[in-house]
């Protein structure tokens, strides 16, 4: 276990279910470390970790951090009050943010970084099954489940490590990759970044911790991704490869054709077309498949096997997850919570199907709904029918005056069909009665919105049931 600069052989996590902590705790625990950990519910991936040797608490307490533990890992979601947080720092025991940690589990493989605003887990998880399928056996550490719990992370043979690399507050700052993709970059974490032109610094930063001779891919598409191209331009040490659809793309998206809820990808590289493959819906999509098939090139992949090996990529839950049919009714669950994303998985969808799109959105974080809230309003008038629900907190506090009222608001000014919905418990049946067969409905936002799916298919599947 190469545990580089941080003794990580007893950790403990504080938020060990949490997407990017529960990743590290199955890594370590695989690599032959004693893990423990709190989380303050019991999830399913609690029980995986358990099931790895973990031994993992419901609730904080400052008996949970047990004796002889090496270090205490912590994101920057743990608040300083917490009470595990303090018996650490009372007994001497290092503390490590996570992202330090995952650098350390990084250390001695060939790291490939994913960054940017959106994209990330989808594009992560792509490489981390594509390189898979063809035999390479990478580790990865992803801040999504594949297709169950703990499969987020995986402790492989091979020498390549694929992270995700969060910027929200800068921890990717972190990491020393030897191939780096940038999807796009747009300013977000508004409690973290007071203007653009920091999110364009952080990410230069990032890019500035590519090792000598690696390789930066990078959006040609994207305004965000061209003003860091141009800012990191003639680095020394740097190979820069543009992806996209811009007709100065080093790697050009010739066409992307929509076929229901898979798309057909051709590009060109090197002067030579390339068909694939792609299981999930939506341009964008495809662009994060032509992104990750950039990056497995710069490692020295095949492109022509690798271009067949991202066909094996069949989603990562919550990226438009089909959760199921009732009542001739899909009911499909998308992370999305940025106006961009919104917009994105929408459009998706839309090319996806010729019914009507139904969305019942849970915005996430009173700072962001603050900065963004009239281009969510905007983002849901691409949906012939929308709920809102109440703004999902996470760990913040509320702001006075910064409510769903306002994306709703806002939703209205753009012509969207809209209704508020103040109780998440009346979600379920609300939805179920708005659907009629030939619908698709998606449950949308970054919180337990995601939970809303299995009710609504069971009211969907009752209503038919009477009739």
């Amino acid at each position: 276990m190469n545990d580089a600069a941080h003794d990580l052989h007893a950790p403990h996590f504080i938020g060990i279910g949490g997407a990017g902590m529960s990743g590290l705790a199955k890594i370590l625990a695989v690599r032959g470390a004693s893990v423990s950990g709190s989380d303050s519910k019991e999830s399913e991936t609690v029980l995986a970790l358990r099931a790895l040797g973990a031994t993992v608490h419901v609730g904080h307490a400052a008996e949970h951090v047990p004796d002889g533990t090496s270090s205490v890992v912590v994101s920057s979601a743990i608040r300083a009050d917490n009470p595990e947080l303090a018996a650490a720092q009372e007994r001497g025991i290092p503390v490590v943010h996570r992202s330090d940690a995952l650098a350390a589990l990084m250390g001695g493989r060939r790291a490939l970084a994913v960054a940017g605003t959106h994209g990330k887990t989808t594009t992560t998880s792509m490489l981390a099954v594509a390189l898979g399928e063809l035999g390479l056996d990478p580790s990865y550490a992803i801040g999504g489940d594949l297709d169950a719990p703990g499969s987020n992370a995986h402790h492989g043979t091979g020498e390549i490590f694929v992270a995700e690399a969060d910027e929200s507050d800068r921890s990717f700052h972190k990491y020393a990759p030897e191939v780096a993709i940038v999807l796009n970059v747009e300013l977000d974490h508004h409690a973290n970044y007071a203007s653009i032109d920091e999110i364009y610094e952080s990410f230069e930063t990032f890019v500035g911790r590519i090792v000598p001779g690696g390789t930066l891919v990078v959006s040609a598409d994207h305004d965000g991704a061209r003003e860091l191209t141009s800012r990191v331009a003639g680095r020394e040490g740097l190979n820069v490869v543009t992806v996209g659809s811009a007709e100065d793309a080093d790697l050009r998206v010739l066409s992307v054709v929509a076929h229901g809820m898979t798309s057909e990808v051709t590009v060109l590289l090197d002067g030579t077309e390339l068909a694939f493959t792609v299981s999930v819906p939506g341009r964008h999509y495809a662009h994060n498949a032509v992104a990750a098939l950039a990056a497995g090139v710069a490692l020295g992949v095949p492109a022509a096997d690798l271009a067949k090996a991202l066909g094996a990529y069949t989603g990562v839950r919550r990226r438009l997850q089909l959760k199921g049919e009732a009542a001739g009714v899909q009911v499909i669950d998308s992370y999305a919570h940025h106006p961009t994303e919104m917009t994105a998985d929408l459009e998706a969808i839309r090319e996806a199907t010729e019914g009507r799109v139904l969305v019942v959105f849970q915005p996430h974080l009173f700072s962001r709904t603050q900065q963004l809230a009239e281009e969510m309003g905007a983002a849901l008038a691409l949906a012939d029918t929308s709920v809102v629900l109440d703004i999902y907190p996470a760990r913040e506090d509320p702001i006075p005056g910064v409510t769903s009222e306002l994306i709703i608001d806002a939703a209205r000014r753009a012509g969207a069909e809209v209704t508020a919905e103040h109780s998440f418990a009346a979600a379920p049946a609300l939805l179920a009665g708005l659907a009629r067969p030939g619908d698709l409905l998606l449950t949308m936002g970054a919180g337990d919105v995601t939970n809303l799916g299995p009710e609504i298919l069971e009211h969907l599947a009752n209503v038919a049931s009477n009739v």
